[in-house]
């Protein structure tokens, strides 16, 4: 198991390394939810504290489902706010289409995911992300393009959200779900990128942060719940560790840091179960 996961560290940084040789900016595009905005709030700071230069946005909409990415290709419709940072500076613009987020750039990476609530439920994964799918790589620009899927995290135990009680609201029940889900669909759609953030964040609830990482029971914790998401996503796309990282946001203490370095470190070296982490 662990040489398998060594072998996609490995693979994940000859992906990054021929990239890299091809433009000195790395393109992401998240087709996603606040999920998403989770995910990549720290990436462009952590990535340029590596010396590296990125492009990363979000077709945002809150909740979105794949179904409804679908509909709104299907339609073309123009309901997205799109979310991109560039050189360190965000910008956002309403009444944008998916078409036009992926003829925006010439991505290097198009990254999917399911609803929350959903995530766990293989079922309502097709045959829509197929559809949807195709159609993004009809539409993608750069021939190269990477595709990936961001692993989505368990709610909190005392979560409210109606979601919850598909998995009983049971936090390991929910956390299991969601990871056994997304390897089942990643083997099925041949998709060797799986950035495991709800791996990430199950492991420093492990840790003396507990179960600390929501804001809402559900969206991560601005600061260090963000943060654990970033370094995943880092470590997974450019292939270094996250332990190394050197940035670490306002309102994050060292100590949380090195939970949400190592939590993450540890989620990509094994993205399918905890590392317990109760020493830190």
């Amino acid at each position: 198991m662990r040489t398998r996961h060594a072998f996609l560290i490995i693979f994940g940084l000859l992906n990054f390394l021929t990239i890299q040789a091809q433009n000195d900016t790395v393109k992401i595009l998240a087709i996603g939810n606040s999920f998403a905005d989770d995910g990549i709030e720290y990436l462009d700071e952590i990535a340029r504290s590596a010396g590296k230069h990125i492009i990363v946005a979000n077709t945002y909409i809150g909740g979105c489902s794949i179904e409804r990415h679908l509909n709104n290709a299907r339609h073309d419709k123009h309901d997205y706010s799109y979310r991109k940072n560039v050189d360190g500076q965000y910008t956002q613009e309403k009444g944008k289409s998916l078409l036009e987020a992926l003829k925006d750039e010439d991505w290097d990476y198009i990254v999917f995911q399911q609803v929350s609530s959903l995530a766990g439920q293989y079922s309502t994964y097709f045959p829509d992300l197929d559809e949807l799918m195709d159609y993004v790589q009809k539409n993608v620009t750069n021939p190269h393009v990477q595709y990936a899927l961001q692993q989505t995290w368990a709610y909190a135990k005392d979560s409210k959200h109606p979601g919850f009680f598909r998995y009983g609201k049971d936090q390991l029940a929910m956390y299991e779900d969601v990871v056994f889900t997304y390897s089942q669909v990643a083997r099925k759609k041949n998709i060797t990128i799986i950035i495991p953030t709800g791996t990430a964040i199950q492991n420093a609830r492990s840790s003396s942060l507990g179960d600390t990482l929501c804001r809402d029971g559900y969206h991560l914790n601005l600061q260090y719940g963000r943060y654990t998401a970033s370094c995943t996503w880092f470590e997974i796309l450019f292939g270094e560790p996250s332990t190394g990282i050197s940035y670490r946001p306002d309102g994050v203490t060292e100590q949380q840091a090195t939970i949400a370095r190592q939590a993450a470190h540890a989620a990509v070296i094994c993205p399918n179960e905890i590392t317990d982490l109760s020493h830190l």
